[in-house]
């Protein structure tokens, strides 16, 4: 599965505001750059492509030119499916203390708890940030790929030693597959560059986490 590649405008953007920051603190009077315009405040000069010539815009301007990374739908939807998909797994992981046989599957446990907990306080935070709804009630479990059935959790609930281990581990590798998916989907509909960080590091763990699952 490949990454959406970085953003090209919003590396050009960071580009233009540091000029910017460098243009406002040490441009003077006497040695500042093309003006942009009448009344337009310090200049801010843009790289042109290889072969052209730098331009100065104004600030209105150089603002125009950063790109819209507004949240859309897609990734408000991905932040509160996300949440109650990161819950059931620690649904999951907290059954390990007192069924598991391995030492091994409790450590896996523990390395999932601890990563998941904090992204969930993570995308609650950016919810409540940019206008979503936390609790997530409008999308049913069925919505969202990977999720265990009510009746797969009392399995696992009722198992003990190696047959819980062996469960645990399908289940979680299908949990995390699930989780993948919903990342890679956010990656190429939603809009916002804090949920695309939030979906690579999705990717980048999970699927390390699904090889360890698959060896043990």
């Amino acid at each position: 599965m490949s990454k959406r590649p970085v953003r090209t405008a919003a590396l050009a953007s960071a580009g233009l505001l540091a000029v910017f920051l460098l243009a406002g603190c040490d441009a003077g009077p006497s040695d500042a750059g093309p003006q942009a315009g009448k009344g337009s405040g310090a200049g801010v000069i843009a790289p042109g492509k290889p072969g052209e010539a730098a331009r100065t815009l104004s600030p209105q301007e150089a603002a125009r030119a950063l790109p819209d990374e507004r949240p859309n739908a897609a990734d408000r939807d991905y932040a509160q499916m996300m949440i109650v998909h990161h819950r059931q797994a620690l649904t999951m992981t907290a059954l390990v203390p007192e069924r598991a046989a391995s030492g091994q599957v409790e450590k896996l446990a523990a390395r999932i708890t601890a990563a998941q907990q904090p992204e969930i306080a993570a995308m609650e935070g950016w919810l409540k940030t940019n206008g979503g709804q936390t609790q997530q009630g409008h999308h049913s479990h069925g919505a969202m790929p990977g999720m265990a059935t009510d009746a797969q959790l009392a399995q696992l609930k009722a198992a003990r030693g190696e047959a819980f281990d062996d469960l645990f581990l399908k289940l979680m590798i299908t949990h995390h597959d699930g989780a993948v998916t919903m990342a890679a989907e956010v990656l190429s509909e939603g809009n916002n560059v804090q949920i695309e960080e939030m979906a690579n590091d999705v990717i980048a763990q999970q699927t390390a986490e699904i090889n360890r699952m698959r060896s043990m």
